[in-house]
């Protein structure tokens, strides 16, 4: 089987989200597979998408300050500023985390671990909503 289909996410303030139910929520045909994969695609160039910690919202707020320390808003050097000082800092946090996510599917469920999710990185302060692309395949 394959299936495809495109999810809107609704706005969220700038940080680290977890978007696992939501997403998967979106997708029963899932529980029809015995074994798969499920392909993630976030269509934007200033968000990202993660997997990590999924019961310690603190994990999320740590890596939403690190990743600011580390990739600071109004560096001297930064060219493209004309959409705001957190854009380009956006564009980077994008290239570091990625846009993609590829999971394995196994008896009709994410074969995730234990502690692990889904994130949705927002890296603006005034994002619109966000769209993924979903593939599913397997059998």
């Amino acid at each position: 089987m394959w299936q495809q289909r495109i999810l809107t996410l609704a706005p969220r303030p700038r940080g680290f989200h977890l978007i696992s139910r939501e997403v998967l929520g979106e997708l029963p045909e899932l529980r029809e597979l015995s074994v798969g994969l499920l392909h993630l695609f976030i269509q934007h160039t200033s968000a990202s998408l993660a997997i990590n910690e999924n019961a310690d919202p603190d994990v999320r707020g740590d890596l939403e300050r690190h990743f600011n320390v580390m990739v600071p808003e109004n560096a001297p050097y930064y060219a493209h500023t004309l959409e705001g000082p957190d854009d380009m800092p956006a564009h980077i946090k994008t290239v570091l985390i990625g846009e993609s996510l590829t999971l394995p599917i196994r008896d009709g469920a994410p074969a995730l671990g234990t502690w692990q999710g889904i994130y949705l990185c927002e890296h603006r302060d005034h994002a619109g909503g966000r769209r993924i692309v979903a593939t599913l395949q397997g059998a």
